[in-house]
């Protein structure tokens, strides 16, 4: 399992499905489908993801040399 961090490539809106769909090994679609379907169960699902998109870091883009 990688680093749990918003990637800065393959998100939408905040990140946050990309993140969770790389740590644990899903397709982002599926994550995002899994979510979509959970705010139609009672819950603070909406709340949960503006808390990780503040909460959760930002990955950062290392430049590479050739060193």
């Amino acid at each position: 399992m990688s680093r749990l961090a918003r990637p800065t490539d393959g998100r939408v809106i905040g990140g946050v499905c990309a993140a969770l769909a790389r740590r644990f090994g899903t397709s982002a679609t599926t994550m995002r489908v899994i979510f979509l379907v959970s705010c139609l169960l009672p819950g603070p699902q909406f709340l949960l993801y503006l808390a990780l998109w503040i909460l959760l870091p930002a990955e950062e883009k290392t430049a590479r040399t050739a060193w």
